[in-house]
């Protein structure tokens, strides 16, 4: 039986510490901070990426290089295994699509599973990946499994300000003016490729209320079939929020009780550069079995 190993991206907020524990590899993303090339969990902290971004630095996303991406598979295919390469969604970064033609060189050995996902919904294709390579089933198997899944997960998202959705360009300036005038805290969503609007609110509560709501109707219409199976898995996420992150754990297991919540993790760094800090999600995905 041929070997499958796993390769994912900070993307899915996995840390190079967690990765050696699970016994896979994790790229680590690239910023530029004031023209200067930083990696996440490399040499960027979480708290020392929100100083610079708190500090009005200019801060860009980037894609892992072409050689650290082919040196990695190189290294791992030399013992005579596959590889299943799981990175952000191809609709939020260019790093998936070019990991797909990358992978084209080695001959079927390297399968890159572009299954629309994001931070903890990222992170749990990872840990059904692993699941599935123990089962038995082979780096294509696996890769496929994920695509055909990619849709059964939701990200909702509440934001704390709109400054940083006008530094990206994402919100004209008379917009966030407006916004921020009115008090308004948007609500996000990810529903497979974009980061789409979703709703507008004006207090964190408001939003609480929405994101949880947001996830019932997901429970009881699209992923009612996993919920009773138990295949169903909630999680939060945040942007430097760690209070609330937990405070919202606790709000949504009295909500959902019997359905776990898995994750409580900062969001990816590649989205918190385009929503700043102060940011609260809730994401609900399906486990694969």
């Amino acid at each position: 039986m041929t070997k499958v190993k796993i390769v994912t991206d900070s993307n899915s907020g996995i840390t190079q510490a967690e990765a050696k524990k699970l016994g896979i590899s994790v790229l680590p993303m690239p910023f530029l901070i004031n023209g200067e090339e930083f990696f996440e969990d490399i040499n960027l902290t979480q708290d020392e990426f929100y100083a610079h971004l708190s500090g009005d630095a200019a801060v860009s996303t980037s894609q892992p290089s072409v050689a650290s991406v082919t040196e990695l598979w190189e290294q791992l295919l030399s013992d005579g295994c596959e590889i299943v390469h799981i990175p952000m969604s191809s609709g939020l970064s260019e790093s998936c699509h070019t990991a797909e033609g990358l992978a084209k060189q080695y001959g079927g050995r390297v399968c890159v599973a572009d299954n629309q996902r994001i931070s903890v919904t990222q992170k749990q294709s990872v840990y059904d990946a692993i699941k599935l390579a123990a089962q038995g089933l082979n780096a294509a198997d696996i890769a496929k499994r994920l695509i055909e899944t990619k849709f059964d997960s939701s990200i909702y998202i509440s934001l704390d300000t709109l400054k940083y959705l006008k530094k990206g360009g994402r919100l004209t300036p008379a917009a966030a003016l407006i916004g921020t005038i009115l008090k308004i805290k948007p609500v996000l969503q990810i529903q497979g490729e974009k980061l789409d609007a979703f709703k507008k609110v004006h207090t964190l509560k408001q939003a609480k209320d929405v994101m949880t709501g947001a996830v019932k109707h997901d429970l009881e219409t699209r992923f009612s079939e996993y919920v009773k199976n138990k295949e169903i898995a909630l999680s939060v996420a945040h942007t430097n929020n760690y209070a609330e992150a937990e405070k919202f754990k606790a709000e949504l297991e009295n909500e959902f009780p019997g359905i776990p919540v898995d994750f409580v993790d900062p969001l990816s760094l590649s989205v918190s550069c385009h929503i700043g800090p102060g940011a609260l999600a809730v994401t609900c995905q399906r486990i694969l079995k």
